[in-house]
């Protein structure tokens, strides 16, 4: 629902809405998967996830990060996968934050502490955190822009945001059947639910939302049912909008965590008469042009920075030849394909995480070769050993980036340039 901001008498109501909904329907619905969790995280993982945040600086794994809006599970997850890190997680739902504490106790997260806290007090906490996490949360506040920018004020200068919030298109059908049940006067309650899960089969086949249910753990249980057509409050952002709301927090845009879908290079839309069009504009209009052209969009996930971060991360840019200094490494839900390919493709490459099944990179035997040499050790320079590799590898290594197969630690390059700053500063001063 993309309605203005609901008057601010009515927000302590709304509050206390959201509050109870999530002590009745604690969600994610509680689940200890923390030994399956585990196996997931390595430090290839973990060196990956790092440089998506922060390409310009050495790995680290000992950050400081606040989960805010942790449900259940979120900030066990980030404790485990991240054991050096110190994890703060919040939540409004007293049963969220116990179902988490009997995770700490059981796993001995000795590095988590959670608190019964709403994100728009996060300053209560009295620190601030280097990665800041607030996933399918925002849109649930009464005042979003409050809760937007409690998270930035305790945001560490050269900290990142990691912020999911809906998308209004690829949601228009649950908008259509959660403006049916407040219509009908349906409730959260366990009877109701159960007769709305069952005259949800009645659903002609084309409804809008019979893609949702189809594809969507969220219609797969009671609390998820809840969450999607019965929650008190919820509104999306398209991209304008979003980006709007960044600004509004005094952030920045960094980048999409899968870029690949807004991207016009990638997928269908590269072959497409009005590729050209696409790709001359600038990037936000870019952005919120291919949300309208593919339309099923449910969710943004973007990472974002604070507009006065003093060491502004070097920017990933193929124009000049800093690309020869990065090292590339690979993200770990990739895919390598090598059945059914089109007419010369030595290879397909997938991320798992897309959705759109047009968004594929062919590639050719040479390609294939430079790939198999990213160790997440060796920069493209490195990498480049045969005659012909450097005029085959720019374009490569960018396509690799643009198709979510690859980021890029360029804190190489970074270091550099500061050296260089500083003996032109030396040379001044002298």
């Amino acid at each position: 629902m993309n309605d203005d901001k609901i008057p601010a008498a009515n927000d302590a109501s709304i509050a206390r809405q959201v509050s109870a909904f999530y002590e009745n329907h604690p969600y994610p619905p509680p689940v200890d998967d923390l030994p399956a969790y585990r196996k997931l995280w390595d430090d290839q993982r973990r060196r990956a996830d790092s440089h998506l945040f922060w390409p310009a600086e050495p790995y680290r794994d000992d950050r400081s990060i606040l989960v805010a809006g942790c449900g259940t599970t979120q900030a066990a997850h980030y404790a485990l996968r991240w054991p050096r890190a110190q994890v703060v997680g919040i939540d409004v739902s007293a049963k969220s934050i116990a179902f988490t504490q009997g995770l700490k106790r059981k796993y001995a997260l000795a590095n988590l502490e959670v608190r019964q806290l709403a994100v728009e007090r996060a300053a209560e906490l009295g620190q601030r955190f280097e990665h800041v996490v607030c996933t399918g949360v925002l849109h649930h506040l009464p005042d979003p822009d409050a809760g937007l920018r409690a998270l930035r004020d305790v945001l560490e200068p050269n900290g990142a945001l990691n912020v999911m919030v809906y998308a209004p298109y690829g949601r228009a059908g649950i908008y259509m059947l959660q403006d049916y049940c407040r219509r009908l006067g349906i409730d959260a309650t366990v009877p109701e639910i159960r007769n709305l899960a069952a005259s949800l089969k009645a659903l002609p086949p084309d409804h809008p939302i019979a893609p949702l249910m189809r594809n969507s753990p969220d219609f797969a249980d009671r609390a998820g049912l809840a969450d999607a057509l019965l929650h008190p409050r919820d509104r999306s952002y398209s991209v304008p909008q979003l980006l709007h709301f960044l600004g509004r927090a005094d952030l920045t845009f960094g980048r999409w965590v899968r870029q690949a879908p807004y991207l016009p290079w990638c997928g269908a839309l590269a072959a497409a008469p009005h590729h050209s069009r696409l790709a001359g504009l600038a990037a936000d209009a870019q952005y919120a042009a291919i949300e309208l052209f593919r339309g099923t969009m449910v969710r943004h996930a973007v990472v974002a920075y604070r507009k006065d971060r003093p060491a502004p991360g070097a920017a990933v840019d193929f124009d000049g030849e800093a690309w020869l200094g990065y090292t590339p490494i690979r993200l770990p839900d990739t895919l390598t394909v090598r059945e059914r390919l089109p007419p010369g493709a030595a290879a397909v490459l997938i991320n798992r995480n897309h959705t759109y099944t047009d968004i594929y990179l062919p590639i050719d035997a040479r390609q294939e070769r430079l790939l198999a040499a990213i160790d997440g050790e060796r920069t493209i320079a490195e990498i480049c050993r045969e005659p012909g590799d450097r005029s085959l590898a720019r374009g490569f290594f960018q396509q690799l980036w643009r198709w979510d197969q690859v980021v890029f630690d360029t804190s190489r390059v970074s270091r550099q340039r500061l050296t260089q700053a500083d003996g032109g500063d030396e040379t001044r001063r002298s």
